[in-house]
């Protein structure tokens, strides 16, 4: 059985397709290095892991990392967005893998205006979609330089440190409680927090978004 598209939703397809310039179309349509499903991947070759945004209330990304003395040797990405999100993270994952892969400290310098420059005319609405893609890079790369123990080396960007040893933050322990990680114990071992941290911060931390994220009504 074929398949016809609505006249308005054809409409749309052939206006997104018009707005894009040869390059965009090409990552848009053969997006390099995506992943479909994580089950795919051998995670433990990935030693750099970041994710942005939530699906469930508008664009996110995730990004994964192989590297190897320093050097990004492998890419992998997701993200739920727009054309131009897709066109953008496809354009970034080449980009640094490309020439036996870029340096860490290199990658954690790019800002939107190589992906921009790479992609050539992307209308000013879209600039946002860039951002995504190099906000998910650089947690991806602070999760492999905490990982490698280069807490120095960590950037935070909107965030409040919780440990200063290993520059925890504040949205890692969303992010935790988030996945069902619910108490300061597996909260310490899940993030390897060092004895500098305050308890009681941590504590009231959890309670908060325990009660955010409606925990204690699912019980």
């Amino acid at each position: 059985m074929s398949l016809t598209l609505h006249p308005d939703v054809k409409a749309k397809v052939e206006s997104t397709k018009n707005a894009m310039n040869d390059l965009v179309k090409d990552h848009f349509f053969n997006p390099r290095n995506l992943v479909r499903d994580e089950n795919e991947l051998d995670l433990e070759v990935y030693n750099g892991i970041g994710m942005v945004g939530s699906a469930g209330c508008g664009d996110s990304e995730k990004i994964w990392l192989r590297i190897e003395n320093n050097k990004i040797q492998d890419c992998k990405w997701f993200t739920a967005g727009c054309g131009s999100a897709i066109s953008s993270s496809s354009i970034l994952s080449t980009m640094l893998v490309e020439n036996d892969g870029m340096n860490v400290d290199d990658a954690m310098k790019l800002g939107t205006d190589e992906i921009l420059n790479k992609l050539g005319d992307v209308s000013s609405k879209k600039v946002h979609c860039s951002i995504l893609c190099i906000k998910t890079l650089r947690a991806a790369i602070n999760d492999y330089f905490k990982r490698t123990k280069q807490y120095d080396k960590i950037v935070i960007e909107g965030a409040r440190i919780i440990d200063p040893v290993t520059k925890t933050t504040d949205k890692e322990i969303e992010e935790a409680v988030l996945n069902g990680i619910l108490n300061l114990d597996e909260i310490k071992i899940k993030l390897n927090l060092s004895d500098k941290i305050n308890i009681l911060e941590i504590e009231e931390l959890i309670r908060f978004y325990k009660d955010k994220y409606q925990y204690g009504l699912q019980r």
